[in-house]
């Protein structure tokens, strides 16, 4: 039987199913409103001052890549932060998930396979030992994850050099391994696409439309609360952690498959950028509050950003000042927007 949480007010979960003649007051209270306009805005901005290059396939290959890439890291670590969470350690299991498929399967010679569910394996390990140190200790996962994040780092490279006496491996994943995880669609768009977008229809299901989902938002919301009315909230934050860090491996895998090659200094950028994509999505740093939409929406958004620069022409030394103004013009509007919404009262029709 599932237990009933009542959300804050100020927080309802979203609903994604809208009835007709819906008030600009329920439209405006969805957490990807916000994040929609955010994507668009700065989608006809590259446009226009990025001109046919940045509208091109290639361009939205650019755009497109990187948006895949983080996107499957990026909805897990969502799904963390709107039950109240962090995760700071999804570079660190990239890296050392990529270096276990590059020696496993480049450097011992063993089946690529054996080398991805390797990979995989050490993922969901990672994220299950980070969910029960934040469970069982109540220590912050920001501190917990930030630790994981520095010892797995100095473990994947110690342990990188004894074996193969090298920071980067070679590998050679063979055709089936690279046609399902490292090809090119087109000779431009990565299969990795196709990941982000099962992975969207999955768990967009799972928290939108199951009872699961609801007890990610109790426990983001009130994890008290929650706990009191029979939600298991050590196991779901234990679930949670698994599944971010499980994100961060299957992205490792593709890289190192994509590539043909694993090094120890890969991830470290997904770090912050999949937080940021988050937030760009209108997910709170308090939790309880957003949806898988929003986040695609800000993953989309992001990397719109950190690519179009490339196609106005402009300075590239400017790059990352450019990135940081419409990133935080963003969030700013994303919050401007919730605060409009959550305040807004649909007015009562006269009587005749």
């Amino acid at each position: 039987m599932t237990a009933q949480v009542a959300q804050p007010s100020a927080q309802p979960k979203p609903q994604l199913g809208t009835a007709s003649g819906a008030s600009f007051g329920d439209l405006a209270r969805r957490p990807e409103t916000g994040a929609l306009i955010g994507t668009i805005s700065v989608f006809v901005f590259f446009a226009i001052f990025g001109g046919g290059q940045f509208l091109s396939a290639g361009g939205a290959a650019s755009w497109l890549n990187v948006a895949a890439e983080l996107g499957i890291i990026a909805i897990p670590v969502g799904l963390l932060m709107i039950a109240g969470e962090l995760d700071l350690s999804v570079g660190s299991v990239l890296a050392s998930s990529s270096m276990t498929v590059a020696i496993v399967s480049g450097h011992w010679g063993a089946p690529v396979f054996v080398g991805i569910l390797a990979a995989l394996l050490l993922g969901l390990v990672v994220g299950f030992l980070n969910g029960l140190l934040v469970t069982r200790t109540n220590v912050p996962s920001f501190i917990v994850t930030l630790a994981t994040l520095f010892g797995l780092s100095g473990l994947t490279l110690g342990l990188s050099r004894v074996i193969t006496g090298t920071t980067s491996v070679a590998l050679d994943p063979g055709p089936q391994a690279k046609q399902l995880l490292g090809t090119l669609v087109a000779g431009k768009f990565e299969v990795a696409i196709f990941w982000w977008i099962a992975a969207i229809v999955v768990v967009g299901w799972l928290l939108h439309f199951s009872p699961w989902g609801n007890w990610v938002f109790a426990v983001g919301g009130d994890k008290e609360s929650a706990r009191t009315t029979g939600i298991p909230v050590q196991g779901m934050k234990i679930a949670l952690f698994t599944g971010s860090a499980f994100g961060a491996a299957v992205v490792g895998v593709i890289q190192s498959i994509l590539y043909n090659s694993a090094q120890v200094a890969n991830g470290q950028s997904f770090v912050f950028n999949s937080i940021i994509a988050v937030v760009i999505g209108g997910v709170l740093l308090t939790g309880g509050y957003g949806s898988v939409v929003g986040v695609v929406l800000g993953t989309l958004t992001f990397s719109i950003v950190s690519q179009g620069i490339y196609y106005t022409g402009w300075n590239s030394d400017w790059a990352a000042l450019i990135l940081g103004v419409l990133i935080l013009a963003a969030v700013l509007m994303n919050n401007t927007f919730r605060r409009m919404a959550l305040s807004y009262a649909p007015r009562t029709k006269r009587r005749a």
